[in-house]
């Protein structure tokens, strides 16, 4: 007999395309988990994209953002529908299965991260630096 485990629930990672039409035709948002400086040099061209960074990069190396779940409670409710992007798929999938343990049930990873987005020509936003 198969014994019971707890239920986990199960990150759903969605291609780019995919990512694209839900964030042009659903009501979903985009979590960029990078970090500001990646944000800074481009970014999914989506008009309500949220960045909140999974990880910090220090002088020790990458950081885990311990205050992540909380400023995204801060800007999201858990019935929002979220597509969770990064660089290229990995923080984005911590990230979502965080998210996921912590209640919100709408939640798709984005596989390939922005580097997929870019590859596939869709759309990006450039923000224009301050000199």
């Amino acid at each position: 007999m198969k014994s019971q485990t707890r239920s986990e629930p199960e990150v759903i990672t969605i291609d780019v395309h995919k990512a694209n039409h839900l964030l042009r035709n659903g009501d979903y948002r985009y979590l960029d988990v990078r970090t500001k400086e990646e944000f800074m040099k481009g970014h999914v061209d989506f008009d309500d994209a949220l960045n909140i960074p999974y990880m910090f990069v220090t002088h020790q190396g990458r950081v885990k953002n311990e205050n992540f779940l909380e400023q995204v409670l801060s800007l999201c409710n858990k019935g929002d529908h979220l597509v969770v992007g990064c660089q290229s798929g990995i923080r984005s999938v911590y990230a979502s299965n965080i998210l996921l343990e912590a209640g919100f049930k709408n939640v798709y990873n984005m596989g390939g991260g922005y580097v997929a987005w870019v590859e596939n020509d869709l759309p990006v936003l450039t923000p224009k630096l301050e000199l």
